[in-house]
């Protein structure tokens, strides 16, 4: 009789690596799991490399220009005076605030629509950023807060982001209908929100002092001019928050894409996660709504364009985060560009580019019979 030994089969799992094969179809990527694809991977470098190239040049290109090597010299402190100046003190935090509040616009725009299944919901139309335009309003008008100077008063970002967590909640219960809500109804409903506090803004607009009035006008039409080193740290703290949330959500975010029966069929508390991927959201868009104002249709656009440059089915959420910062880069420097000397605010820029997105969006909705 002849004895065979059998050798057990190696656990794959169990020396952790930094990412592990799944088939051919991409890498999942512990501890938080999801599947990272090789187009999704690469796209998002190539979008990465032009937000860092529209960085560049931001900071070195405007109606004074400076070289590339001029602007490293101004970094380090070896370059001229006025190159100096320019730089460290006039582009480089506009250009710094504008990459963050991309950032958070894009990601805050994937995390809605993931939440609501909807490509209109996003929280420009909805509701959220017209919250935390009213919040800021009366913060600026309350604390005697300028325009320009919104971001270094903690007032404005608490008063936004109030704003915006009412606004939030009102949407969220006039939705929610037999334990679930959809997205054609949250879309609805933040567009009858949006009406309100715009109006309530207006009259707190109205009852204020011309000068006030006049200068919260400018925030209110979405403007990075004058923006410094407080504005880019209230950003970077907020992402410094919510960005290992959101990616420790990164399963629930994508489960909640499929539908919630198919969620909670995998274990998913549905009401818990949508929850929390909903927080996340209006905290990134209150804030960055603080920083520069209520900028439209980037939150919008930049998951959509996010997803048709991946090829997934998903929104791809780091990718969404920057390709809203490339999008908000480069529209801040055409706004500062088209009409040199005069200085355009980029909310201006982006809503010319996006109102048509919009109707495109709109009418290939209606096309394919689905209100998104």
């Amino acid at each position: 009789m002849s004895v065979h030994t059998v050798r057990p089969a190696p656990d794959r799992l169990a020396t952790p690596a930094p990412a592990r094969r799944v088939r051919r179809y991409g890498w999942e990527l512990p501890p938080f799991g999801g599947l990272v694809r090789p187009r999704a991977l690469g796209v998002f470098a190539a979008v990465l490399g032009l937000a860092t190239a529209a960085l560049v040049a931001s900071v070195s290109i405007g109606q004074f220009a400076i070289p590339v090597d001029d602007v490293v010299r101004a970094l380090t402190g070896t370059g001229g005076a006025d190159a100096t100046l320019i730089v460290r003190e006039l582009r480089l935090p506009r250009a710094l605030t504008a990459l963050l509040v991309g950032v958070a616009f894009g990601l805050a725009g994937a995390l809605m629509q993931a939440v609501t299944r909807n490509p209109l919901a996003s929280p420009d139309l909805i509701g959220i950023s017209a919250g935390a335009s009213t919040g800021g309003v009366a913060a600026m008008l309350i604390g005697g807060a300028t325009a320009a100077g919104a971001g270094s008063y903690p007032t404005v970002p608490f008063g936004a982001l109030a704003g915006a967590l009412v606004a939030a909640a009102v949407c969220y219960g006039m939705a929610f209908r037999d334990g679930t809500i959809t997205g054609f109804r949250f879309v609805l409903v933040g567009i009858g929100v949006q009406g309100a506090l715009t109006a309530l803004t207006s009259w707190l607009l109205a009852r204020a002092d011309i000068n006030e009035a006049s200068r919260a006008m400018v925030w209110l039409t979405g403007s990075l001019n004058g923006r410094g080193f407080e504005h880019a740290w209230w950003m970077g703290l907020a992402l410094l928050c919510c960005v290992p949330l959101v990616l420790a959500l990164i399963r629930p975010y994508q489960l909640l894409q499929y539908g919630d029966d198919t969620a909670r069929a995998l274990g998913l508390p549905v009401d818990r996660a949508r929850m929390l991927l909903l927080l996340a959201s209006v905290v990134l868009a209150a804030v960055a709504t603080a920083a520069a104002g209520p900028i439209g249709f980037v939150a919008l656009a930049a998951p959509q364009v996010a997803r048709r440059l991946t090829g997934t089915a998903n929104l791809p959420l780091l990718t969404s985060g920057a390709v809203g910062a490339a999008l908000l880069l480069l529209a801040d420097l055409a706004a500062r560009l088209l009409l040199a000397p005069i200085e355009l605010p980029v909310g201006v820029v982006t809503g010319v580019v996006g109102a048509p997105y919009l109707m495109w969006l709109l009418v290939r909705a209606n096309r394919v019979g689905r209100a998104g």
